[in-house]
């Protein structure tokens, strides 16, 4: 079923804030791939130290709200019948 109101507007979802381990990360993977070495035991040891030490320091993001739109459009499609 779609609902078709006339002038509704929308805002944009608002970027999300960029991951602060990322480099990190792919370091690690890209160590990885290169030796084999998932269990960072040997080679990438390392690049697991340095990713731990990120996830341990980074700022924890709360849950984004979800996004009322359809609720307000479920609001506007009763009122205008």
């Amino acid at each position: 079923m779609t609902v078709h109101i006339a002038k509704v507007k929308v805002r944009p979802r608002k970027n999300l804030p960029p991951n602060v381990c990322a480099v990190e990360l792919s370091n690690m993977l890209g160590c990885w791939a290169a030796t084999g070495d998932t269990l960072a035991s040997n080679q990438c040891q390392a690049a697991a130290e340095t990713l731990f030490q990120c996830m341990r320091t980074a700022p924890v993001r709360g849950k984004q709200p979800r996004s009322s739109i359809n609720y307000h459009l479920a609001r506007l499609g009763r009122n205008s019948k």
